[in-house]
Order: structure tokens, then C-alpha cells, then sequence
């Protein structure tokens, strides 16, 4: 315990940022709750899909509209039906000769699409990425029943990987059970990132894997990953391996903290932070009951925070 309390920094020598741009950062955030934003032009035009000439019945909505009715149910916290009677009402107002989709469609095709991860802007040569995972709940048991019945099963759980990059725009993320290891994530997570400038995870991906994968990408960049309490320098000649090795040699040398400040390994805190974001506007938990549906609801939050971000983000300095 004391030692512990030894580690806690006194709120002396605790940094402080100011926002530069409060104005516009809260002009933004009051945009955020715009529903022209989810209902663009392009969004409308395409509201109806293309006849594809096959026989059976033609699709009534497209995969994009869709995508805006499981989006407003993220961002406003709706039910299947509130959902289908919100977005009603919306194109009702907007006097477009739109129906919208039922909520027994909505759920249906839920299971179907497959949206891709939307980074606005382009990624102009090599990336600074930033790796982690969090829990979220799935349906189950609520607390009142928890309460007055007990602990009846196990409640479950799925894992979210994400990956951002400096300004936290996630990049890449899925959808896994909660037993899969972070490290055996990674692959999948940068496997549509070509040239990588520094790679930043935590103790929990310090796996030789990791290094190997990442280094066939990186370019000549670090990769920061601090090494378990117990970690000794590896006799292995593979060059993925020897930035590990020095990072034992610093902290051995240094400590820890110093070496966490030499390495910049607080860069960690963006995607913390993505998390953040993602539990105090979508939630921490799914609200799917299928494991597709689950996939394609984390992949459209992701998508919804991409474009909070950036619609408006606060641009903050230290003060001295």
C-alpha cells in the first residue's frame, strides 16, 4: 500500500491544458445534435436503391439508409420502433416523398450490411497508430434483477479492438469474444495500414508476435510497448526484437517513468480517450442480440465518432 502511494504524483507537477478554441469546439458540439448531418443530400439521393433486374421482389431501402436509421438509434439511444417513427418524422418535416423502413426491416437487414470504417481526410504518408481494447456488455440480466434474484448466469460480454491515430480518427477496429488476447488482434488491425511512422500500445501487447508484424510495416519509426515487470533481454538476433530489448535497457537504467516520458509512451491516452468517447455517447453496451448485428452497430459508432471528431475537437496548450 505504501508503495503505491509512493507512485501517485503530487497535483503539483500534474500537467494542465486550456482549450485554445472554446468558440468554434462549442459551436461544434451544439452541431452535433444537427440532424442534417445524418440526413445529407447524398444520403436522400440514394435513399431508394437501383433495380439490380433480377426476379423476386426489389429491395424498398438501400444499404445507406439503413446505415442512417441504425446511427440515429446510436446516437439518440432509440428503440427499433422509436427509431422507425424518428426517422418518420424527419422526412415527414423534411417533405421528401420518403417512407421510412419498419423496424422489422431495420432489424432485419441490421444482420446484412457490412459498412466499412469512414476516415474522413486522407492519411498523408506514414501513420502515428495507437492500440487498445475495452469490454462492453451485451444484453442479459439488468441490475434490478441482479438485485432481488441473484447472480443467475454469467453475464457476457464482447471485446472492441480499435485503433486511432495522433488525433484519435479510428482506423480500424472489430468485434471480438472477450477470450481473444490483444495481442492476436494486431494483425488484423493494421493489415490495410502500408507504411506505419510509430506504433503505441500497452503491457497487454507485449508479444513477439506483435513486434514481428509491426515491423514488416513500420518506417523506421519506434515501436513503444512497455515490456513486463519481468522481462529480460532476448537472445534472439531478430531485428523486430531488439527495440524491446531496449526498452528494458532504458527502464533498467532510468525507470520507468522516465522512460514513459522519453518515449512518448502517454501517446497511449488518445485512443483511452476514443474510449471515453465512445461510453459517454454510444454507451457501454450493445445493443444487438446477433453477433453480426453486434459487429456491424460497432463499426457504425465508430463511424459516428469519426465524424464528431471531425466536425469540431478542442485544440488545447499546457500551462506553464
Amino acid at each position: 500500500m505504501a508503495e503505491a502511494h509512493k507512485r501517485k504524483r503530487h497535483p503539483k507537477y500534474r500537467k494542465k491544458y486550456k482549450v485554445r478554441n472554446w468558440s468554434e469546439y462549442d459551436r461544434s458540439l451544439r452541431s452535433r445534435g444537427d440532424l442534417t448531418i445524418w440526413l445529407s443530400e447524398d444520403v436522400i439521393d440514394a435513399w431508394v436503391p437501383e433495380q439490380n433486374g433480377k426476379r423476386g421482389r426489389q429491395r424498398k431501402y438501400s444499404d445507406i439508409s439503413i446505415e442512417a436509421a441504425l446511427s440515429l438509434r446510436l446516437v439518440f439511444h432509440l428503440a427499433l420502433r422509436q427509431t422507425e417513427g424518428f426517422l418518420g418524422s424527419i422526412l415527414s418535416l423534411m417533405n421528401v416523398d420518403l417512407s421510412a423502413p419498419d423496424h422489422t426491416t431495420i432489424s432485419r437487414r441490421n444482420k446484412t450490411i457490412t459498412p466499412k470504417i469512414k476516415v474522413y481526410g486522407h492519411l498523408n504518408g506514414p501513420v502515428d497508430l495507437v492500440v487498445d481494447s475495452t469490454g462492453l456488455s451485451i444484453h442479459g440480466d439488468g441490475k434490478w434483477t441482479r438485485h432481488k434474484h441473484g447472480k443467475r448466469a454469467r453475464r457476457g460480454w464482447r471485446k472492441l479492438h480499435i485503433m486511432v491515430d495522433h488525433s484519435g480518427i479510428i482506423l480500424s477496429a472489430f468485434l471480438t469474444d472477450e477470450r481473444v488476447k490483444d495481442a492476436d488482434a494486431v494483425p488484423d488491425l493494421i493489415k490495410d495500414i502500408s507504411r506505419i511512422n510509430s506504433f503505441t500500445a500497452d503491457g497487454g501487447y507485449d508479444e513477439i508476435g506483435v513486434y514481428k508484424s509491426v515491423h514488416s510495416r513500420i518506417n523506421g519509426g519506434n515501436i513503444v510497448i512497455p515490456p513486463r515487470s519481468n522481462a529480460i533481454i532476448s537472445a534472439n538476433e531478430d531485428p523486430a526484437l531488439r527495440q524491446r530489448n531496449q526498452h528494458i535497457k532504458d527502464i533498467e537504467s532510468n525507470g520507468v517513468y522516465n522512460w514513459r516520458r522519453a518515449s512518448d509512451y502517454y501517446r497511449q491516452s488518445t485512443v483511452e480517450n476514443t474510449f471515453y468517447r465512445y461510453k459517454q455517447i454510444i454507451g457501454d453496451k450493445l445493443k444487438a442480440r446477433d453477433e453480426d448485428s453486434r459487429q456491424v452497430e460497432s463499426i457504425l459508432a465508430c463511424n459516428i465518432l469519426n465524424l464528431f471528431r471531425v466536425t469540431g475537437r478542442p485544440e488545447s496548450e499546457l500551462v506553464q
